[in-house]
């Protein structure tokens, strides 16, 4: 019979991970007993992925404020600290900035506006039409907001992070400066001592703040790169990828990804005889249509995966074969046509009109948004997610 299914995602549920537990063990036993449970054979080229958060909590990669606090002093001492263009997040970035306000003696904090570099708004952009403001060259004080803007509570948090973040940092007992702009070198205006608080485009903030006449410009991903008094650390991300553990602690990015996927997919092909790709992965790389807020807010979508998961699709796209060059036939004929001609597509596509309308994205960021969203963020209970026939074609 023919075969009529595709790609299959599938979440699979797994012991509550703690630390100290033994990732690959679980991960190749959960894949095993799944796929004898579900009636599901193995094969090359399936794809097995794991969420991030497991991997930290079973490193124990944790660090409390008071670790973020003392990195914190150590880099910046007594200086006025300007901390700049800060996500609004509960979870991601209110636990760190405990942190950096219990280190610090005084702090200017710089909003983006209308919203933070993954969409989260502080006002609705038409307002800023209808208010006359440039959100490109003004710069606003925390009153010259208010009075244009008002309260403004987050869509779905129901959170003002104005008043929250000013709060965290004033709990701490000292002074903290609001201000808003969208150009980094306004900050050195108030202080040349800065801590760089945006994931995506940190490498250009830095940049010109150090042309600029910055003086101590550290990101997030410079801050706890080394253990504090015995803490948790990512050499490569610091506090970039965290997110809120209990009231005074987080969970870091997890470290050493390469070195775990390589011995879990080592491990499947002792116990199965196929070579199955491997990732761990984060945040999903895509945007709600309603309160326009972009996924990402990991500095990468997966922090490691297996070599056949290297690279972008090679694909065409059906409909443009079917209406450009075998519009003329049907049935039986159309569909031997468009399979000859996948069958002897070239191997590099780039470019060609052929793929027009494809997705020109990195597999690792397709796949990890597709084990996001199959995953969630609550309570499924399936942190590890497993993936057939996502390299098929219509061939296959």
């Amino acid at each position: 019979m023919e075969r009529m299914v595709g790609t299959v995602v599938r979440g699979l549920r797994t012991p509550i991970i703690m630390q100290g537990d033994d990732i690959p063990s679980i991960v190749v036993d959960t894949v095993l007993k799944a796929s004898e449970s579900e009636g599901f054979s193995i094969y090359d080229k399936d794809v097995v992925a794991i969420t991030e958060s497991v991997v930290a909590r079973a490193q124990g990669n944790y660090a409390s404020i008071d670790a973020i606090a003392k990195d914190i002093s150590g880099k910046f001492a007594d200086d006025t600290i300007g901390v700049i263009f800060p996500i609004l997040s509960r979870n991601r970035f209110a636990i760190c900035l405990k942190g950096i306000a219990k280190g610090a003696k005084k702090i200017v904090i710089m909003f983006s506006y209308p919203s933070d570099e993954v969409g989260n708004h502080l006002v609705d952009i038409d307002v800023l039409d209808v208010k006359g403001v440039n959100p490109w060259t003004d710069v606003l004080t925390e009153k010259e907001f208010r009075n244009y803007f008002g309260y403004n509570k987050h869509t779905f948090t129901g959170v003002d992070y104005i008043e929250y973040y000013k709060s965290i940092v004033e709990e701490y007992g000292i002074e903290c400066e609001i201000i808003f702009s969208n150009d980094p070198k306004t900050i050195l205006d108030y202080t040349k001592s800065v801590l760089v608080c945006d994931i995506h485009t940190r490498k250009r903030t830095k940049r010109l703040l150090h042309a600029n006449g910055g003086e101590k410009v550290y990101g997030l991903e410079d801050i706890l790169t080394t253990p504090i008094d015995g803490s948790g650390y990512n050499e490569l991300y610091g506090l970039l990828g965290s997110n809120k553990a209990t009231e005074d602690s987080i969970k870091l990015f997890p470290r050493d990804c390469q070195t775990l996927v390589d011995k879990i997919q080592k491990q499947l092909f002792e116990k199965t005889g196929k070579t199955i790709e491997v990732m761990v992965y984060g945040d999903g790389a895509f945007k709600d249509p309603v309160g326009k807020i972009w996924e990402l807010a990991d500095p990468v979508v997966s922090p490691g995966y297996t070599a056949g998961l290297e690279g972008t699709p090679n694909e065409i796209k059906l409909k443009y074969i079917a209406d450009n060059y075998f519009a003329h036939l049907k049935g039986e004929e159309l569909r031997n046509a468009i399979s000859e001609y996948i069958k002897n597509k070239e191997t590099d596509l780039k470019g060609k009109m052929e793929t027009q309308g494809t997705t020109p994205r990195r597999l690792t960021d397709l796949i990890g948004s597709l084990c996001d969203l199959t995953s969630g963020s609550g309570d499924k209970g399936t942190p590890v997610v497993y993936i057939q026939g996502y390299f098929d074609n219509y061939t296959k």
